[in-house]
């Protein structure tokens, strides 16, 4: 029961992103904290840094700026046509992608010194799995990093609700209580936080997303509804005639011992 429940999922994100792999990198809000991340990790240039659910390469392809080298892995082949596609316009020599999935991810114990995966959490049935996958692959000394949605309590049903109807794929996006048992429960030290607010249009958005058929409606209408409410925790405004809102994003970083 539970391999068909896995089986399904992994075929929802593949349909999903297969259909996003080219609108995914037209959201400006994608691109927004790169340089945060790269300063986070403390990433150099003698690191080989693994990038899990890369999607189209945006965070791999940065960080090859820095790093000895990269590789991104990513369970959707469409994403990983637009990576590579990525890394020849920016002509980055340092990187090589792999098509799998984060639990449990093909590789040996000990392989990277830096692991690395931003806005994936919320797409996977099993986030703690996924990081103690993370931790297996990092060296001793080593780094983890997780970038994704993190809620206030109260907010998460609402929030998890929408994206739901936005993205079939979506499962839990973690409360920033869970985010954090998560990296205290999981052994890393010296484990360090940050945030920032991603600003999405609604519009843009939607354009971007492949709902069913007339939840595009729905969409518009819960979020146009939160405006000055606030029930989805992301502070839905108007902004130049067009509704623009914020989603909460918690970085985490760790050493392995």
């Amino acid at each position: 029961m539970a391999k068909g429940r896995e089986q399904s999922h992994r075929d929802a994100i593949i349909q999903q992103f297969s259909q996003q792999a080219v609108p995914f990198t037209q959201v400006p809000g994608h691109y927004d904290a790169l340089q945060l991340l790269v300063e986070m990790s403390g990433v150099g240039k003698l690191d080989e840094v693994l990038d899990v659910a890369c999607g189209p390469g945006l965070v791999a392809c940065e960080f090859a700026r820095y790093a000895k080298h990269v590789t991104g892995v990513d369970i959707t082949p469409a994403m990983i046509e637009q990576a590579r596609q990525r890394q020849d316009e920016q002509r980055l020599e340092n990187l090589s992608w792999d098509i799998g999935t984060a639990v449990p991810l093909a590789y040996p114990d000990r392989s990277f010194s830096l692991i690395i995966t931003r806005y994936s959490f919320h797409h996977l049935l099993k986030p703690q799995e996924a990081l103690s996958e993370m931790i297996r692959v990092c060296r001793p000394g080593g780094a983890v990093m997780v970038a994704d949605v993190a809620m206030p309590p109260a907010k998460s049903a609402a929030y998890d609700h929408l994206e739901l109807i936005r993205d079939p794929s979506h499962t839990h996006a973690l409360t920033e209580e869970e985010f954090e048992a998560l990296f205290q429960r999981s052994g890393l030290v010296d484990c360090r936080r940050s945030a920032y607010g991603v600003d999405i249009e609604l519009e843009t958005q939607i354009r971007a997303s492949f709902p069913k058929p007339g939840d595009d409606r729905v969409i518009r209408e819960l979020v146009s509804a939160d405006v000055g409410v606030d029930r989805l925790g992301v502070n839905a405004r108007e902004e130049a005639g067009k509704i623009v809102y914020t989603v909460p994003i918690a970085v985490y970083v760790g050493r392995k011992r």
